[in-house]
This record gives structure tokens, C-alpha cells and sequence, in this order.
């Protein structure tokens, strides 16, 4: 198996789990300063190679861990996540740092106030080591923008590290941190997170606040983590998620990282799809798929596969609500900075300022449909599984327009298989190691949950993990 690029081979405390490495600072087995040099160490080397961040906060993040040092000393209380570094995406505003959100019209931002989600994380004593690469505005399945350029994979970097939260995949999958922040609108933290062979996971809506967004009725948007592994995504969930009147739809629901933590399949049943009834599998895909299926049956849990019969107007449907959510959003960028702007994002744009109000709403008919199949499903199975992409990660010169057509077999040849989730956005989805593809590269099983039952879809890729992980481990 290929190592990917620029991983630092020897072992170092920054390794451990980021609950350990707390700990390890805590009991004075090392300190902060020593860890976040080393993560400053590994982001500068990754970034001359992989692209994978815009700002890397050196001075910051020192005077950060120096502060952390000194809190042990003094015997102050301490957080979870006492002097663990962690990474940002670019689209997430942090006092004091330069925001660009991937793009020009952006100028040089550098927000008052950081978002609520990194503020849960800095509470509990994280130092954030930098701010992630992003395509403009997150609007893509590859981690490249006019005002960045492209982010690499790191298992080979001739290919993207898939979007749109790529830049924390390749920060997670290098070592450079335990877990990262992203956002996920169609698959943003799914979809880098297979391709780049880490854990990700998109929360059910109203987990973690959304609180970066002009309006706080949105309903496809949702924070996430990438972690190296479920207990680190697990710490991270545990720390930001949890009821704000910053966010309307913010539920009252405690997360349970002791529930998250029980992984057992035994008498569990999941359906299984590899297509979800419409999609065209690349062939490495499918065998590693059905190769990871036959091992989770061997951990105790029976896999029925089932037929699934939603088709393209999914995907069609979806990318009718992002173009309305791209033009309301930053639609009123068009007027002084079209020309340095991403033509593709531009073509979105337009489109959802011409888009009909009735068949915007008539989508709710589509999602409407899917979640009665899914609640049919739940009668009988504890979650599904399928594929998180159908592909493994592609060529850095192409781009999300190459994976839209209809095969001459009626088949979608499509990338991701990760927005339908995000049209019926209750459902937690995760993205967990399955093995590696025969081309080298990764593959994602993506576990879709019941209705807010996050810490179950965790338990779930906590039991699967130590079977599947091992042979796509960077560690």
C-alpha cells in the first residue's frame, strides 16, 4: 500500500487519540508547546506540496499552547481538549484570522467574532493551527479556487482530495491533526473524507448550530468533523454540539459520547445498496465494497441487500436548491466581481436567480418521497449502507460538470452518492474507511442513520473500524 504524501513516519505524540494527547499534556508527559510545534511542523511541510491551507496561524497557535502550558502550572481548570490542535475550514469565520471563503470578493477579510462551533472547541482548551483550503464559497466536490489554487490528495497528488472541505481532509490524513472542522451542504465533509481515507460525518440537522450563514432557516447545511477515527470525531461531537438560540434549529439534545463509544453489530441489521438504484459503480468500488460488507457480517450483524429505485432527479433536485442557496447567498458578489470569480460558481449563481419559486418548492414533493422509502426502511433495519462516492478520487484537471451524465444503460455516472442525505438532512450520514480501492487509492462506507441517532451511526463505525480500518490506516 502506497503511504501518502508527506507524512511524517516516525511516532509522535501528536499521533495519539485527541483525548490522549489532553491527557498527556494534563499529567505533564509533554507539553502543548511540543505538540502544537509539531502540528505547525507538519502543516508547513503538507502545504508546500498538498495546497491544504490558506493561513497557517504559527505565532497564534504557539502563544495559544505557551498559554495552555501555563494553565497546568497554575492549576486552572482545564477543558476536554486541553492544548490539542485542530484545523478550520476557510469558509468559517475566527477572530482575528483572514477569512476569504475561497474567494477574491472576499478581499481581506478578518472577522470580529470567531463562529460558535470553534468557540466550543477553543473553550475546551483546542488551539487552532490554521484555517483550511475551500473551493469558492464550498461549492465543490474538488478543493480548488481562483484565489488558492488546487489541493492535492495525499495518497497521490494528481488527484483532488475531493471538496468541498478538502483541505481539512488532507490536514487530517497527514497527521497534521486528529480531527478538523468542515462543512457539509451536498457531501462537503463526506466526500474528501473518502477520498482521503479519514472518518467524516454529517450530523443530523440542528446537532451542531449553524450559525455561519445569513439565515438560520437553512435546512441542507451542517457542521461536521474529519477525524483520524471515530473516537476523535466522537470528541469532537461531544464538544460542539448542543443547543444555541444562535441557531432556531438547534435541538435540545445532549450528545452521549459514552453511547457513541459502544460499538457492538451483534443482532444489528442494515440494508444495503450499492447503487441506491441509479448510479454507475467504478468496478475498484464495488469490490471493495462487497468486501467490507462480508466483514461486517462477520462482526455479527446481518447486510440485506435491498432494491432502491430513486433515480437522478435526486441529484437534479438538489442541485436546483444549492444554485438557489449559492444566488441568495452570494449573488450580490456578481456585480463588481464576476470576472474573478469561478465561472462555475457564476453559471450556479445566475441559474438560481432565474429559478421558479413553485418548482423550488414542488422539491419538497422529491424529499417528500425519499424519506417515506427511508422511514419503510427503518421499520426493518438499524441504518443503510452504500457507497459514499461511486468513484474513487479523480483527476485534479476535472471537474464536478465531468460526472453529470446519464449512461446509454440509464445509469447516473455521478461522483458523489452523498447529497441525497443532505436533501433529507435529519439523517446522520458517516463516511468511514472501507479498504483499498486496487488503483491505490480509498474507499468510503457511508452508514446513514435514523432521525438524530448520531451516537448510534458513531457506535456503528466504531465497531466497524477496527475491521475495516486497517487497510486504509495512515498511522
Amino acid at each position: 500500500m502506497n503511504k501518502p504524501q508527506n507524512v511524517l513516519s516516525a511516532r509522535h505524540p501528536l499521533d495519539l487519540p485527541a483525548t490522549e494527547i489532553a491527557d498527556g499534556i494534563r499529567s505533564g508527559r509533554f507539553t502543548a508547546e511540543a505538540i502544537v510545534t509539531e502540528s505547525i511542523h507538519r502543516a508547513k511541510t503538507v502545504n508546500s506540496t498538498l495546497n491544504a491551507f490558506a493561513v497557517i496561524r504559527e505565532e497564534e497557535a504557539l502563544a495559544s499552547a505557551r498559554n495552555a502550558d501555563r494553565a497546568i502550572s497554575e492549576g486552572k481548570n482545564l477543558g476536554a481538549l486541553h492544548g490539542v490542535p485542530f484545523a478550520a475550514k476557510d469558509l468559517t469565520p475566527t477572530k482575528g484570522d483572514l477569512t476569504t471563503l475561497g474567494s477574491w470578493t472576499s478581499g481581506d477579510w478578518v472577522p470580529g467574532e470567531t463562529a460558535l462551533c470553534i468557540r466550543r472547541l477553543e473553550e475546551a482548551g483546542a488551539i487552532l493551527i490554521g484555517k483550511t483550503t475551500t473551493p469558492e464559497f464550498a461549492y465543490a466536490s474538488f478543493t480548488k479556487s481562483p484565489r488558492w489554487g488546487a489541493s492535492r490528495n495525499p495518497w497521490d497528488p494528481e488527484r483532488t482530495p475531493g471538496g468541498s472541505s478538502g483541505g481539512s481532509a488532507v490536514a487530517v490524513a497527514t497527521g497534521v491533526v486528529p480531527f478538523a472542522e468542515g462543512t457539509d451542504m451536498g457531501g462537503s465533509v463526506r466526500i474528501p473524507a473518502a477520498f482521503c481515507g479519514v472518518v467524516g460525518l454529517k450530523p443530523s440537522l440542528g446537532r451542531i448550530p449553524m450559525t455561519i450563514l445569513p439565515s438560520v432557516f437553512d435546512n441542507i447545511s451542517h457542521f461536521g468533523p474529519l477525524a483520524r477515527t471515530i473516537g476523535d470525531a466522537t470528541a469532537f461531537m461531544e464538544t460542539v454540539s448542543g443547543p444555541s438560540d444562535d441557531d432556531i434549529m438547534s435541538l435540545p439534545l445532549r450528545f452521549s459520547a459514552e453511547a457513541a463509544r459502544k460499538g457492538s453489530l451483534e443482532g444489528r441489521r442494515f440494508a444495503f445498496s450499492m447503487d441506491l438504484g441509479y448510479y454507475q459503480i467504478q468496478p475498484e468500488v464495488d469490490v471493495v465494497m462487497r468486501e467490507a460488507i462480508e466483514r461486517i457480517r462477520s462482526l455479527g450483524a446481518v447486510v440485506d441487500e435491498v432494491p432502491m429505485r430513486w433515480t437522478r432527479a435526486v441529484n437534479d433536485q438538489w442541485f436546483d436548491v444549492w444554485c438557489v442557496f449559492m444566488s441568495s447567498f452570494f449573488g450580490d458578489r456578481l456585480t463588481q466581481h464576476e470576472d474573478n470569480m469561478d465561472p462555475a460558481v457564476v453559471s450556479m449563481i445566475k441559474r438560481g436567480l432565474v429559478a421558479n419559486a413553485t418548482d423550488y418548492k414542488r422539491v419538497e414533493l422529491l424529499r417528500t418521497s425519499m424519506w417515506r422509502d427511508m422511514a419503510k426502511m427503518f421499520e426493518t433495519y438499524d441504518a443503510l449502507l452504500c457507497p459514499t462516492c461511486a468513484i474513487t478520487a479523480p483527476p485534479l484537471n476535472e471537474c464536478d460538470d465531468d460526472y453529470v451524465a446519464t449512461m446509454p444503460d440509464g445509469r447516473f455516472a455521478g461522483l458523489d452518492m452523498t447529497c441525497p442525505f443532505n436533501l433529507l438532512p435529519q439523517l446522520p450520514a458517516l463516511s468511514l474507511p472501507a479498504g483499498m480501492a486496487s488503483n491505490g487509492l480509498p474507499v468510503g462506507l457511508q452508514i446513514i442513520g435514523q432521525r438524530f441517532a448520531d451516537e448510534q451511526v458513531l457506535s456503528f463505525g466504531a465497531a466497524m473500524e477496527g475491521s475495516l480500518r486497517r487497510f486504509t490506516s495512515i498511522f
